[in-house]
């Protein structure tokens, strides 16, 4: 089953919503919390784990801020379009930092280049959905 398939059988009508773009940041979303979590786990197992303190935080940060905006897209009943549009942009918001971050490491550790790019990718789906909002 997909988000959208899901998003399709909610009971309340979704019309204020391009369902594509809401399911692919669903997705978006869930992805880059996954990822988020695995590359700050790898980077704990590195040997210079220290030097990657920053790189650590911002990918907790951001798995936290994905996986609270992925629920809170995945709610309908009852939804505020500023809520949903401040979640958005802190979601966009951490993964741009995680990203950057995440890049500077990413000629050392293939963990860490692919994080900066799933990170790009939620951050472009957030902004896309605040343009169709």
């Amino acid at each position: 089953m997909t988000h959208e398939e899901m998003l399709k059988a909610h009971p309340k009508d979704l019309s204020g919503f391009d369902l594509e773009k809401l399911a692919e940041c669903i997705a978006a979303c869930f992805e880059c919390a996954q990822t988020c979590t695995a590359c700050a786990d790898a980077c704990l197992s590195e040997e210079m784990a220290a030097e990657l303190a920053a790189c650590i935080r911002t990918d907790l940060d951001c798995a936290d801020i994905c996986v609270t905006t992925g629920k809170v897209l995945s709610r309908q009943t009852g939804s505020d379009a500023t809520l949903i549009k401040a979640v958005l942009e802190a979601c966009a918001t951490a993964c741009k930092a995680c990203g950057t971050e995440c890049a500077k490491h990413a000629h050392m550790h293939e963990h860490c280049r692919i994080c900066a790019e799933v990170c790009k990718r939620c951050e472009q789906a957030c902004r896309e959905l605040i343009v169709s909002l």
